[in-house]
């Protein structure tokens, strides 16, 4: 199976994209709401969740499945 990534970042009219591989999920005004959502899909998904700012870049990005390093995610 394939592991599909999940983002949120800046849809273009204001408003945040919730994209599971290239299939945009949702839209939400505020951002934190876009991120709620996709924390829950990523850990689903046992995926990688990628965050971007206003300008794009990437702010941050977590791993929801198995990690096979043994590096902990020390931001959250």
């Amino acid at each position: 199976m394939t592991k599909k990534n999940v983002s949120v970042g800046p849809s273009g009219d204001g408003r945040w994209s919730l994209n599971v591989g290239s299939t945009t999920k949702s839209t939400h005004q505020k951002q934190s709401t876009a991120i709620e959502k996709g924390k829950a899909i990523a850990k689903q998904l046992e995926a990688d969740l990628t965050i971007r700012g206003r300008d794009g870049k990437i702010r941050s990005k977590d791993s929801y499945g198995p990690d096979p390093e043994s590096i902990k995610d020390t931001e959250h």
